[in-house]
């Protein structure tokens, strides 16, 4: 093959991880910082979401006992396995398309799927994530009522878990550089939330705007006893528990 047909290649690989919102993370202190934040002990169950090249999941093995590691990618796949790390299960499949267990989850995922993956987190138990974020859906995540970033998404992440920015990750340390901005978060459990409920959520977000009494009756919802100071309020005004206490009491009218 020709220099310029590796070139061409090259190209069209990174416009492929562009599209697919493949950034890979190449800054050592960003790789360490995920496994100290991971707080990975002895006999932990470690699942990797996204190994991409296997930059972070090397270091996973290293202090993990076994780790099992889920990649789609055919390309990162292959790359991860050539890697031949003991302790290493890999799996090309769909993480969030089967039934895992585990304690500790890191995990550096394409950004389209964040919201796909904070919804399957919620329904889960475990101990501790270690996740790399876009900055913009991270504060997505730690948004107030009433603000303009404050979503469904918003409230089932309040609702289920803890979230804390520990430090900002430059554009730099990924290769492709992201247009974007992005953070490492660690994330610790609250409570699971069943998928009825999240889907209950989306439902009322999907009419935030109106008040609570209005957006139940558009949807064919309605709150037994419910309190008439609340009703008045907007969609986007009512807390992450507020709305936790709704759905948890919503019947169809």
């Amino acid at each position: 093959m020709t220099a310029r047909a590796v070139g061409r290649m090259s190209r069209r690989n990174e416009r492929k991880r562009r599209a697919l919102g493949q950034h890979y993370l190449t800054d050592k202190s960003v790789v360490d910082l995920m496994v100290q934040k991971a707080e990975i002990t002895k006999g932990k169950r470690v699942l990797e979401i996204g190994t991409g090249t296997g930059v972070v999941t090397r270091e996973l093995c290293g202090v993990a006992s076994s780790v099992e590691g889920f990649e789609l990618d055919e390309e990162n796949y292959l790359t991860t396995e050539a890697l031949e790390l003991e302790g290493l299960t890999l799996h090309r499949e769909d993480a969030f398309a089967v039934s895992r267990d585990f304690d500790v989850l890191v995990s550096s995922l394409p950004y389209s799927e964040s919201s796909n993956f904070v919804e399957w987190l919620a329904k889960l138990r475990y101990d501790r994530a270690v996740i790399l974020l876009q900055k913009d859906f991270a504060e997505k995540l730690l948004a107030k009522p009433g603000e303009e970033r404050y979503r469904a998404v918003s409230v089932i992440s309040q609702i289920s878990s803890r979230v804390e920015i520990v430090r900002q990750v430059g554009r730099e340390s990924f290769d492709p550089p992201p247009k974007v901005s992005s953070v490492l978060v660690v994330v610790t459990p609250r409570n699971q939330i069943l998928a009825e409920r999240i889907h209950l959520v989306k439902l009322l977000f999907s009419q935030k705007r109106k008040r609570l009494a209005g957006a139940l009756k558009s949807l064919g919802l309605e709150l037994p006893n419910g309190d008439s100071l609340l009703l008045s309020h907007r969609v986007e005004r009512l807390s992450a528990e507020e709305v936790e206490g709704v759905v948890g009491m919503l019947k169809p009218l």
